[in-house]
């Protein structure tokens, strides 16, 4: 989690960053970010991390608000992997966004089950850059909503597969200790690899840790999915479920929850109002 000594590596970072004044870059520099002017068949590397293991590749594999992901390469094993990279500057002061962050790899760090994204325990600062970065492992088919969007043929029990890993995923979250709530649990947050139909719930940016009351208070998450008790800033992991629920939803149906709704307020008013998702319908 974030504490006054993260926040102070990143005040440092900045202050490197401003003092930076040799920007030279020879043969070797451009060995050590993975650039070999020589071999003009390979893929180069973009970047790579601070221990020479993990390169970065240009392809992006996805975009969230502070986040993004890039396609990398672990030299050592030999497999493809996902580079997380947060732009720090984007929020440094804003305290509880800095906190969400460092939430998110001390999280993913701390996990391990066959349905949650692995972190790969890798987790550094780029001063030059100003951001920060960790490895997970990468799955090769995208998020579940972009797979169900290009696969439109999928059986019940295909899905009822995918609902069982999720659950599977989400009941170590409740049973580990501490408690974690996730709090943006849709499609886009739940991967796949479509050779093996493996499911792992990822992006922890807006999770919860609670104590055994279970109970958290704060209003975060994507309106679409946020139960009605998220609204009322009490609440339990329940509202999982709830999000778990409407993602099963839109599985079967391929329309997302409340997409008759143009604004956030009209899905709150439905939400609050107890009025369901016209997708229901189908």
């Amino acid at each position: 989690m974030a504490t006054t000594t993260s926040r102070e590596r990143v005040t440092k970072a900045r202050r490197n960053k401003r003092n930076k004044g040799d920007n030279r870059q020879g043969r070797g520099e451009q060995l050590r970010k993975g650039v070999d002017p020589s071999d003009k068949d390979a893929e180069q590397f973009v970047e790579i991390d601070p221990k020479g293991r993990y390169g970065r590749y240009k392809d992006l594999l996805g975009v969230g608000s502070v986040k993004k992901v890039y396609r990398a390469f672990d030299q050592e094993d030999g497999i493809e992997a996902a580079w997380n990279q947060i732009k720090l500057g984007m929020f440094f002061d804003d305290e509880a966004m800095m906190m969400r962050t460092f939430n998110e790899t001390w999280l993913l760090r701390e996990m391990s089950h066959e349905n949650i994204l692995e972190c790969y325990n890798v987790v550094w600062l780029d001063e030059e850059h100003d951001t920060l970065n960790f490895i997970t492992e990468v799955c090769t088919s995208g998020s579940l909503r972009d797979y169900r969007e290009k696969h439109r043929r999928v059986s019940l029990k295909a899905m009822k597969k995918w609902s069982r890993q999720i659950l599977k995923g989400l009941e170590y979250l409740y049973t580990h200790e501490p408690c974690i709530i996730h709090r943006d649990i849709k499609c886009n947050n739940i991967f796949i690899n479509g050779n093996t139909g493996e499911v792992k719930i990822g992006d922890f940016g807006l999770s919860a840790v609670v104590d055994n009351s279970h109970v958290a208070h704060t209003v975060l998450g994507t309106p679409a999915f946020m139960a009605p008790e998220l609204y009322d800033e009490h609440y339990t992991e329940v509202v999982d479920i709830y999000a778990f629920g409407l993602c099963v939803l839109e599985l079967v149906t391929m329309e997302i929850p409340y997409n008759e709704c143009d604004t956030t307020v009209k899905i709150y008013k439905k939400v609050s109002s107890g009025a369901r998702p016209q997708a229901m319908k189908r």
